[in-house]
């Protein structure tokens, strides 16, 4: 059976370059096994008041078995 799992990932970077997050501001949420439950949980983190240097995305990753 083959799908996929939504995870949210991001947390607060260290500078706008957004190349390294902040130690122990890492976030991992997840799984989603639905892309709408994710963005659900995406926008209430990034609608929530925070630092300009917070920022969250969604990865995919295949399931296949």
């Amino acid at each position: 059976m083959a799908g996929k799992k939504f995870w949210i990932v991001g947390g607060e970077y260290t500078n706008t370059n957004f190349d390294t997050i902040k130690p122990e501001t890492g976030l991992v949420a997840g799984p989603y096994f639905r892309r709408d439950e994710a963005m659900a949980e995406w926008k209430r983190l990034t609608e929530a008041p925070h630092a300009a240097l917070v920022r969250y995305t969604i990865a995919e990753e295949l399931m296949i078995g």
